[in-house]
């Protein structure tokens, strides 16, 4: 059992004062469910609401980058640069009929 349990209404950290999920919290979070990252951010989305409803000064972005935001950036690799095409698109042909010569 963790010591870094959120203290809540204040949503700081029980182990060391810090901002709940403190970097010692979201390690042991990583690693507690390195097998289910959505549950992980399903888990805090529930921790997220309940800390905007305790903290309603605190901006709805502050508290999805506290929450949330950390979540997925270390779970997902580095996506590849997709590179874009540099051809070129022929002209549309003329629509109109040739014009015949008498």
């Amino acid at each position: 059992m963790t010591t870094h349990g959120p203290v809540m209404p204040i949503w700081s950290c029980g182990g060391c004062g810090l901002p709940w999920p403190c970097q010692t919290r979201r390690r042991e979070l990583r690693a507690e469910y390195a097998d289910a990252p959505v549950l992980l951010a399903l888990y805090l989305g529930s921790y997220l609401v309940q800390a905007a409803e305790d903290m309603p000064w605190t901006p709805a972005g502050v508290l999805h980058r506290r929450f949330l935001g950390w979540v997925r950036a270390a779970d997902l690799p580095t996506p590849a640069v997709q590179q874009r095409s540099t051809a070129t698109v022929p002209a549309e042909p003329s629509r109109e009929a040739p014009q015949q010569s008498d």
